[in-house]
Formats: C-alpha cells, structure tokens, sequence
C-alpha cells in the first residue's frame, strides 16, 4: 500500500524557522553585548591616533605633558590609549592652532553642500553593506560629521551597530516613518546616536519594505509629493547637522533606491570582479540609466559630483580576477577606483561578532593578516575622502 507524503504548509515552515532563528541571533547578541551593557567602541592606541591625526606620536606625548587637550589611558608598558571622544577632543584642540583651516576638522564650511553618498549593486554579496558600514565608521574617525542610513529591509548594516530590528524596532523607527505618504515624522524622530563618536544611524527593518507597496497607489492618486523626491526631502530637515550621509541601499532597483539616487549628490558601485557579477552590473546600469531618465524628464535630479565603482573582495594572485578588473579599467578609467578592498579572514572574522575591522582589536589577528586589511580600507576611503574634498572646491588630504 502506498504511503500518502504529509504536505507542509511552507509559511508555517518558513515562520517556525524565523522565529528560531531570530531566538538565537538574539542569544547570540546577549551573549556578545550582554542587555544592560552598552556597547562602547574599543579605545585607540596613540600610535593609531596619531595616524588618524596626521601627527608624531611624540607630538602627542607633548601634549598631554603641556596639559593640552585629553589625557590618554595609560596601560602596562606606558603605552597610551585614547576613547573616540578624546580623538574629536584632539581634534579641536589641534584644529586652533592649525595654519590651515580643515587640518584637523575637514568637514563642511560655509558654503558646502551637504555629501550624500549612495551606496548601490543590483546583486547581493558585492560587499555593498560591509563597504557602507567602513566608509561611514572611517569618515567619522577623520572627524567628519556622519549619518549612517540603512535603506535595506534585510537591515545588514543595523546588526553592525547593535541592532537586531524584530526586537529594537517593534513599531518602527525607520526612515520610512519619514518618507510614508500619511502622517510622516520628523527625520530626526528616527535618528539614533551610536557608540561611534560622530556617527549617527537611522537603522532599517522590513518596514522598508511598505514603500514599495504604498508608492504604486500614490502615484495613481497623485498624492503626496513624487516619491524620488521623499528622501531628499527629509533629508533636508537635518542638512546642518552632518557633512556626509552614507545610504546602504537594497539589492534591487525599486522606489526605495531611485529616492536614495535622487537624493544622492554621489554614487559608490561595488563590484565583485568575477564575470556573472559584472554582467550583473551590466543589466543594473541599463536598468538604472532607463529608469532614471524618467525620472530625470519627471524633474527628479540626477546631477551628481562623482561616481566611482569600488573592487570589492579582490584577491590579487586570482588571474581571472585581476583579468576582470584589468578590463573594467579600460572600460571606465578613472571611474573605477584605484584601490580596491582587499578580501580578507580579518573582515570577516570581525563580522562574525557583528563588528567592523575599525572596532575589532587587531590582537585578535596576525599582524600581517590586520593590517594588510587595515591598509586596504584606508586606501579606498582615502581615495572617497579626496573626492568629498574636491566637491567641495578643495584639496583631498
């Protein structure tokens, strides 16, 4: 006699397996960050601010001797560590003297317009969110004022800072409760403070997701104002209170990332270099191009200060990798950026404990196998910092 399979109903599946899974992170999250801690970034060793800071360490022995500014955590052996907070102290204490204006403090002055940087790819896995969450982290160490915004549902670059959103953000708390077409709230109302001195974050949950829904039938009704403008817009309510703006945006062309790429005054495109991921691209460009040009003729703004493509887990003895991004140079010259992000167990091992490379005690690895990874970052985001700098009619550092 034959057996009868039992059919599963795959939603109570699917629901059973988030339910657990989501159970665990949170275990897992506690475990890490116990509930009543509050998470605090590691502190920095002179030598890294000094680095940092464009100065001799000796310099800032100097300083703390005179009594100027903060007085670094002394630990075995002498060796001297700063908190992120005494890095920005230093910072205005250094930037009093500095002969040029924007030595020490770089960011905006009268006159600059607010950077907003999009951070986009059609495909999953480019190093999109991981690359968003070092640019915003770096930014914010060389002193310049940053919001962090997370654009996708999957909500990456929010469990990088702490956040896991089913438990953090049960009734929202979004940049969607700033852009919804009813009873909007203030841009300001979502903007959460991080443990990164100078870093804000608006984080992301599946809420995002309503825009998608909500945006079709506002467009019918011809109600609120045109979507690809929604972000810009808010974004406007807190212009004077940040220099740069950095949007994680989902793996997909919808509402969402054409308001961030309206909104944006730059645009990063990550790119793995492997064939199926740069013909990926190749669709999303034509995607994009189209698509934007409508928006472009509906008055959207598509003026931008740069674009850039940034190489993104590049391994340098892969033939077939160093053959791709030979030919996406010929391809786009100075478009692509000159440094790309090396892949590397450091960036990953960090991810593990939902941290970046800029959190992570470099004790924790081989010397070699940090700062080769270290190194890397630094480049790509020196290259990023040049070119804020030259939007604003300025020298790059």
């Amino acid at each position: 006699m034959d057996s009868v399979r039992a059919k599963t109903r795959i939603d109570k599946l699917v629901g059973e397996h988030a339910a657990a899974l989501s159970e665990r992170l949170q275990a897992h999250r506690e475990q890490l960050f116990p509930p009543n801690a509050k998470r605090v970034l590691r502190k920095f060793t002179s030598g890294e601010v000094a680095d940092l800071l464009g100065v001799k360490d000796a310099y800032l022995r100097k300083l703390d001797l005179e009594g100027k500014g903060p007085s670094p955590e002394t630990r075995a052996g002498g060796r001297r560590y700063y908190s992120p907070s005494d890095i920005q102290s230093l910072r205005e204490t250094l930037e009093k003297g500095a002969k040029v204006p924007g030595t020490y403090l770089p960011g905006r002055r009268d006159g600059d317009h607010l950077q907003v940087i999009t951070v986009i790819n059609f495909k999953g896995g480019s190093g999109k969110t991981t690359t968003a969450a070092h640019l915003a982290q770096k930014l914010a160490l060389d002193g310049y004022r940053v919001l962090a915004v997370d654009l996708d549902p999957q909500a990456s670059l929010s469990a990088l800072h702490g956040v896991q959103p089913e438990f953090d953000l049960p009734d929202g708390g979004t940049i969607y409760d700033a852009i919804r077409y009813e009873n909007p709230l203030p841009l300001r109302s979502v903007i959460q403070t991080t443990y990164f001195t100078n870093l804000d974050l608006i984080p992301g949950n599946l809420d995002l997701m309503e825009f998608e829904h909500t945006t079709p039938m506002a467009l019918r009704e011809r109600s609120g104002n045109l979507f690809f403008t929604r972000i810009g817009d808010v974004l406007a309510e807190v212009e004077t209170d940040y220099d740069v703006v950095v949007i994680d945006c989902p793996p997909q062309l919808g509402f969402l990332t054409m308001s961030a790429l309206s909104a944006a005054t730059a645009i990063l495109v990550t790119v793995h270099p492997q064939m199926l991921d740069v013909m990926s691209m190749c669709q999303f460009l034509l995607m994009t191009s189209n698509l934007l040009g409508v928006v472009a003729d509906a008055g959207g703004s598509m003026d931008y200060d740069w674009m850039r493509y940034v190489i993104t887990r590049y391994e340098p003895g892969d033939g077939p990798q160093n053959q791709m991004v030979s030919f996406m140079r010929s391809m786009f010259g100075e478009h692509v950026l000159n440094h790309p992000v090396l892949k590397s167990t450091a960036i990953s091992d960090a991810g593990i404990t939902k941290q970046t490379l800029y959190e992570v005690e470099k004790a924790q690895f081989t010397r070699a196998t940090y700062e080769r990874a270290i190194e890397s970052l630094n480049a790509v985001h020196g290259e990023i910092e040049g070119l804020v700098q030259a939007a604003w009619g300025r020298k790059g550092p």
